[in-house]
């Protein structure tokens, strides 16, 4: 009597999955960075700008697309949508990227910023309530640093860490894409 075997299907490790390992590598920094911004923000007071809200964009994508794009190459879908997933990833962090260093010139005064963050106030309203909105009004600057590490500001640091995430995201592409 043989024996017919059903073929035993290897467990899927992380380190035999790039994608996998992209995907969430690059959900864990975006959910780090995001706890870092609400810290600063929170508990030691350092309030973000416009242009530091929008820069957070990518982040509140980063997070969700990574997890779908991890279940995803776990599960072993379709190697054109991981890829297209990672993709995504790499080019929100691209453009947030960008973004940062548009910031980072604005701080070093490289360039002029959006005038509601960085200009003049022009709308004060009614004079007789000027003085009530001057004390209840606090305009954080888009072109004043209020924190800087090693000589780079946070809008600084949101460039480097960007950069990071698109090249994780790149790379598990990459490797994806080739297997």
């Amino acid at each position: 009597m043989t024996a017919q075997t059903a073929p035993q299907s290897a467990p899927v490790h992380a380190s035999s999955n790039p994608a996998l390992v992209a995907a969430l590598a690059v959900g864990l920094i975006a959910l780090a960075t995001l706890a870092g911004a609400w810290f600063f923000q929170l508990v030691l007071d350092i309030r973000p700008c416009p242009l530091c809200l929008e820069q957070r964009y990518a982040y509140y994508l980063a997070i969700p697309l990574a997890v779908l794009v991890a279940i995803a190459a776990a599960r072993d879908a379709p190697r054109g949508l991981v890829v297209t997933g990672l993709v995504l990833l790499a080019l929100a962090a691209l453009a947030n990227a960008v973004l940062g260093g548009y910031h980072a010139g604005v701080e070093w005064t490289f360039w002029q910023g959006p005038t509601d963050c960085s200009g003049p106030v022009v709308d004060l309203g009614k004079a007789g309530s000027l003085l009530e909105r001057l004390d209840t009004v606090k305009v954080i600057r888009c072109d004043e640093v209020q924190w800087r590490f090693l000589g780079l500001s946070l809008a600084g640091y949101n460039v480097l860490i960007s950069l990071a995430m698109a090249a994780i995201a790149l790379w598990g592409a990459g490797k994806t894409a080739r297997r």
